[in-house]
């Protein structure tokens, strides 16, 4: 099956790697560039949880990171994996890696909660905790030279989602998770297979179910 991934190319590696010992074919197709916020430090002193919700989030938060959380909670075991290759063990990692799930999982009272993440991140977590928010880097969408095809692609997050959705390409989606699967459908996208946890084991085997 040809697999078109859609990751930053910096961050497409492991993904395509796992695919193509299962005998895909890969084809490379970032859509996404990051772009960091700054490089002021992020103070966190005084904070009972800093939050964080992407890999991208954990490795800028810890670029840019002065005094040692108290405690961190990460949405998912990406994100937990970044936070860790970093120096700094997540406190918290929800069952289910959403907002929602993280939400459901953190003790209350929560305190002084700081999120830190993407500048295009969902509220919903920083609002219902009432939280100090630090963007820390966002995502632009890039257009490739030469349309891709493939049999399926590989959407990691909603913003891939929209980015491929604007090709007009009439390719089946394998999704990362509820978000990007609801921003997939929202575009006009048909969604063939979600992964049932948010990581790359997760989309490596939602791939498989796709064929």
């Amino acid at each position: 099956m040809k697999v078109i991934v859609t990751r930053p190319r910096e961050q497409a590696g492991p993904l395509a790697a796992r695919l193509e010992r299962l005998g895909h074919e890969v084809v490379l197709c970032p859509l996404l560039a990051l772009e960091p916020l700054g490089d002021e430090p992020v103070e966190v002193e005084g904070y009972d949880w800093v939050v964080v919700t992407s890999p991208n989030g954990a490795r800028e938060l810890v670029r840019r990171l002065r005094g040692r959380p108290r405690r961190l909670a990460a949405i998912g075991p990406g994100t937990a994996d970044a936070l860790e290759q970093g120096g700094y063990a997540a406190d918290l990692v929800p069952g289910v890696s959403t907002q929602e799930g993280l939400l459901a999982e953190l003790p209350r009272p929560a305190g002084r909660v700081l999120f830190a993440g993407a500048a295009d991140a969902r509220p919903l977590l920083a609002e219902a905790l009432g939280a100090d928010v630090v963007p820390l880097y966002r995502t632009v969408a890039l257009v490739p030279r030469i349309l891709p095809s493939g049999d399926v692609v590989v959407l990691a997050s909603a913003s891939a989602a929209r980015a491929f959705a604007a090709l007009g390409l009439a390719i089946p989606a394998v999704s990362i998770g509820p978000q990007t699967t609801i921003a997939a459908r929202d575009a006009g996208l048909e969604v063939r297979a979600e992964a049932e946890s948010h990581d790359l084991d997760g989309l490596v085997a939602a791939v498989q179910r796709a064929e």
